[in-house]
């Protein structure tokens, strides 16, 4: 069929093969497909109302436009979409279709003759400026153009078509009467449907300007809004490379061509794509602006631009600053500051990947404090600036964006309010916006029905979402999440590397809550190559648990100052809790407790509320290990309310179990009916602990519960409950490995 099509269509344009004009000078040509499409709509038209119910109408009303603009289909495609919307018609159709190709070439001839009737009289039946009347018109200008030896050839064309549309309705009825299995039979039909596409892609001709323009914008859409209803990389790169061979200069499907390599991370191909697309339109801007500053130097700063992009989205971060840096000159040559305000973001990109430009950051966001951009935001937030101000600031940018209906920014806007909540420590907060979030992209849909849900943003809500239900020890739900979030964004997209990490965070806590510690030493490695930082502060907590505790110690001292140089706060905060984590279990209370005042102090100061309770947590537990009970339970009181509120199940676990820790050691100096009722207490927050620990099902922390309930009903007297707790701390104790660690000194 291609064949066919290059020597109907292009012989005018083309010497030895070669495409030596624009062929998108022509606006539409005929082809065996629109022939058919030309017999729908005037039987369509020849068809009275009353034989045509209104629900059929509008749904062959609504087929209309995809057959308009889409590409050629097969004719047995064709017959099934339109029997699907009314299968009266399919039948005239195809008896119409088959009248004129086993007819004669008059028929056809006759056929275009009577289509300028639809046109004529004082009420046509189609009007001229309408999408049916534009494409009618376009049909038999082009038609009447034809050369006689063309027309015959259009003439063959059309026999062929319909004769192969016929054979694979036989095929097709085969089918369905050898299949005898329901899943049988579904399964073949799934084979079937494959092979019809890959057919429609091996005949399909020479896309006209609208199609090509109609396939490339849709792609494009899909592309952005939901991936997984685009073609696979290989079969949209084997269409546009069929498009380009009829026109190389075709600049649209370059840049389509970009992203299509970008799914699939070949950096080769997207830079290759991306610099024919900027060559192309600067000889087609070139060509058309008298002004020659207006098209080649707006071609030229946007090709730089994105070529930054392109470097940073590889990781190639001296090369997108470079290219950078020469966007922002042209862009200043030209007083262009939407360009400017473009670099401005991914100057703060490169600043959180490169240490050395937080100095030309923090210059560049001075221009945009009047408007409070996301990443301006983002900057204050690890500033340490008050959250109210941090609302603030969002509002107002937030005012403009649902004034003018920016959807996009918007989405930013509620993921960034979602990020700033769990950084500091208010998960409830969190879980209302990335709710929020959520719930706006399900109500928005865009062309087609396809959601708008394929972005950063609703990636970032969906992660905070997974791990927002793990905290909480709803492991089966945030499966869910995650599974959904595989279903949107696959491997090979550009932002499945965010759940791919999220993922592999809640396998690693759930392998460390269960003592599988060889396991959670196998899920560092991914971890690492997705975030090298968190990689290596997991690696450090995997062998302190495992007792290697010198090795633990020399990594987490790097880690310490290399998040110190990048000024990564809450890494760092983390890393001095788990050294003085390290001291305690050395037996040196004493030597941790400088560490976690400077942990303390970098809390308060960057307003991290979760991460400063934690460390009075652990400073309440230093001040037990010293000795001094009474103190330790007056900071408690200080640091429970907010975990309990808006913490981990883990952590108010943990927080219960120190409670009861320091009622036991306090009421060493009570008299007996007073320590008696302390006891009882401390048993109570006991139990509370370990129905915390059995929810994210931490076994080696409910050994530990149990084995302390069983000694505090022994001084209590209470035979059958120590029994009990004796008899559970055995079994756990023998299913646990155990590391000859003091009860004491575990938090």
């Amino acid at each position: 069929m291609a064949s066919v099509h290059e020597s109907l269509y292009f012989n005018p344009m083309m010497t030895n093969g070669v495409v030596h004009a624009n062929v998108f000078g022509i606006k539409d040509w005929v082809t065996p497909y629109k022939i058919a499409v030309l017999v729908l709509l005037n039987e369509m038209s020849r068809t009275g109302e009353g034989a045509v119910s209104l629900m059929e109408r509008r749904r062959l009303n609504q087929l209309l436009l995809p057959l308009l603009q889409g590409p050629d289909i097969t004719l047995s495609k064709l017959y099934k979409l339109i029997e699907e919307s009314c299968p009266q018609l399919a039948n005239s159709v195809q008896i119409r279709i088959k009248l004129m190709a086993e007819g004669e070439l008059k028929d056809m001839e006759q056929f275009f003759d009577d289509l300028s009737d639809s046109f004529s009289g004082t009420e046509p039946e189609v009007h001229k400026t309408s999408v049916v009347g534009l494409f009618l018109r376009h049909m038999i200008l082009a038609y009447s153009k034809l050369s006689f030896s063309q027309v015959f050839k259009l003439y063959t064309a059309l026999q062929q078509y319909f004769q192969n549309g016929e054979k694979k309705t036989v095929e097709d009825a085969d089918m369905e009467l050898t299949s005898r299995d329901e899943g049988e039979r579904k399964m073949e039909k799934e084979e079937l449907d494959v092979s019809v596409r890959e057919e429609e892609v091996s005949c399909s001709g020479p896309l006209s300007q609208k199609q090509a323009e109609f396939f490339l914008s849709q792609q494009a859409s899909l592309l952005k809004n939901d991936e997984t209803k685009a073609l696979t990389p290989a079969s949209l790169q084997k269409e546009l490379n069929n498009l380009l061979k009829f026109n190389p200069d075709f600049a649209e499907a370059h840049y389509l061509s970009y992203l299509n390599n970008l799914r699939v991370q070949d950096v080769f191909s997207s830079t290759h794509s991306l610099l024919h697309y900027f060559d192309r339109l600067i000889l087609t801007g070139a060509e058309s602006k008298s002004n020659g500053e207006e098209g080649y130097g707006r071609s030229l700063r946007y090709a730089a631009l994105n070529l930054a992009a392109l470097h940073c989205r590889f990781g190639h971060y001296q090369q997108a600053e470079l290219a950078l840096q020469e966007a922002i000159r042209i862009a200043q040559e030209s007083n262009d500051h939407v360009c400017l305000q473009h670099c401005l973001s991914w100057l703060y990109v490169l600043g959180q990947k490169r240490s050395d430009s937080y100095v030309l950051l923090e210059h560049s966001v001075k221009k945009a404090v009047h408007f409070g951009l996301p990443s301006l935001v983002q900057q204050r937030a690890f500033a340490g600036k008050t959250a109210n101000k941090l609302m603030d600031a969002l509002k107002d940018s937030d005012l403009l964006h649902w004034k003018h209906s920016l959807s996009e920014l918007i989405d930013i806007s509620i993921a960034q309010k979602t990020a700033i909540w769990r950084l500091y420590g208010r998960s409830t907060m969190a879980l209302q916006q990335a709710q929020m979030l959520l719930s706006m992209n399900s109500l928005e849909a865009v062309n087609a029905g396809v959601q708008q849900n394929n972005t950063e943003s609703f990636a970032v809500a969906l992660c905070h979402l997974a791990e927002l239900h793990a905290e909480q020890g709803c492991f089966a739900a945030a499966s869910e999440v995650l599974k959904h979030l595989k279903e949107r964004f696959p491997p090979n997209s550009q932002h499945a590397q965010l759940w791919m990490l999220c993922d592999q965070k809640i396998q690693f806590d759930r392998a460390m809550n269960d003592g599988k510690y060889h396991l959670a030493d196998s899920l560092v490695t991914g971890i690492t190559a997705l975030n090298s930082i968190e990689g290596v502060y997991r690696k450090a907590v995997v062998l302190q648990a495992q007792n290697q505790m010198s090795e633990a110690h020399k990594l987490l001292q790097k880690l310490l100052v290399h998040c110190q140089k990048l000024k990564n706060t809450e890494m760092v905060i983390s890393v001095l809790l788990s050294v003085a984590e390290l001291y305690w279990r050395s037996s040196s209370p004493t030597i941790a407790l400088p560490m976690l005042l400077q942990a303390l102090a970098l809390s308060k100061e960057y307003r991290l509320q979760y991460l400063a309770s934690e460390t009075v947590l652990n400073l309440a537990f230093a001040q037990l290990i010293l000795g001094i009970p009474e103190q330790a339970l007056s900071l408690l009181h200080m640091a429970i309310e907010p975990i309990l509120a808006d913490g981990a199940i883990l952590d108010k676990g943990r927080a219960m179990f120190l409670v009861a820790k320091c009622q036991v050691a306090s009421a060493a100096s009570y008299d007996q009916p007073k320590k008696a009722e302390a006891l009882e207490a401390a048993i109570e927050n006991l139990n509370e602990a370990k129905n915390y620990f059995a929810k994210v099902d931490c076994k080696e922390r409910i050994r530990d519960v149990v084995y302390f309930q069983a000694r505090l009903y022994h001084t209590l007297g209470k035979t059958q409950e120590r029994n009990r707790c004796a008899m559970l701390f055995r079994q756990l104790h023998q299913e646990l490995p155990s590391h000859g660690v003091p009860l004491i000194n575990h938090l």
